[in-house]
């Protein structure tokens, strides 16, 4: 008999007070607070079962990127690539905005925890497929020649974005978002 996840009662509210735990404890005080005792303490679930469902931080900094992957986030749908490409910048540069930012706690802290570095990865393919629309309805409309790699579209408009912001951590200039948009666009 297979074991179905269970959608609302105490496991979602454990696992959704354990996720906020994580994100705060690492934006107070970094990743080296970061440990099984203090989620527990933080998030009020018991010790031990934090322990039986995550088992350690590299299993709580996963599921951080798991539920994020859950989430129902799908691309806009403006009428044109450059400006649905424009938007995911925007919301990219808005995810970095925030401060403090859970983006930025979250993936310093993938460089510290192999679970957390795989667990990153599939969320950001995740991300990379749903953005895949944009590409496909741009060809549908004649917009770019049909059979566009979509993924390295979403890489060529978002990448200069996340480089500028989180590698070079500098700010965000007012026309960040627009311009390498339209850059990626343009090489189509």
């Amino acid at each position: 008999m297979s074991r179905e996840k269970r959608p609302g009662g105490r496991t979602a509210r454990n696992r959704s007070l354990v996720l906020d735990a994580v994100a705060a404890i690492l934006l107070e005080q970094g990743f080296d607070a970061l440990t099984v005792d203090a989620v527990a303490e933080r998030s009020g679930v018991h010790r031990t079962t934090v322990y039986r469902r995550w088992r350690d931080v590299g299993g709580l900094l996963a599921d951080s990127f798991d539920a994020a992957r859950e989430d129902a986030w799908e691309p806009p749908d403006t009428g044109s690539l450059v400006d649905d490409l424009i938007a995911i910048n925007r919301q990219v540069v808005a995810a970095f905005a925030e401060q403090p930012s859970v983006t930025q706690a979250l993936i310093a802290a993938s460089f510290r925890s192999a679970a957390a570095e795989r667990a990153l990865r599939e969320f950001w393919e995740d991300r990379f497929a749903r953005c895949g629309i944009v590409v496909t309805r741009a060809a549908e409309r004649g917009e770019i020649r049909a059979g566009a790699d979509a993924r390295a579209v979403i890489v060529a408009a978002c990448a200069p974005v996340f480089y500028e912001l989180a590698l070079m951590r500098g700010p965000a200039g007012a026309d960040i978002a627009e311009r390498y948009a339209r850059m990626a666009a343009s090489g189509l």
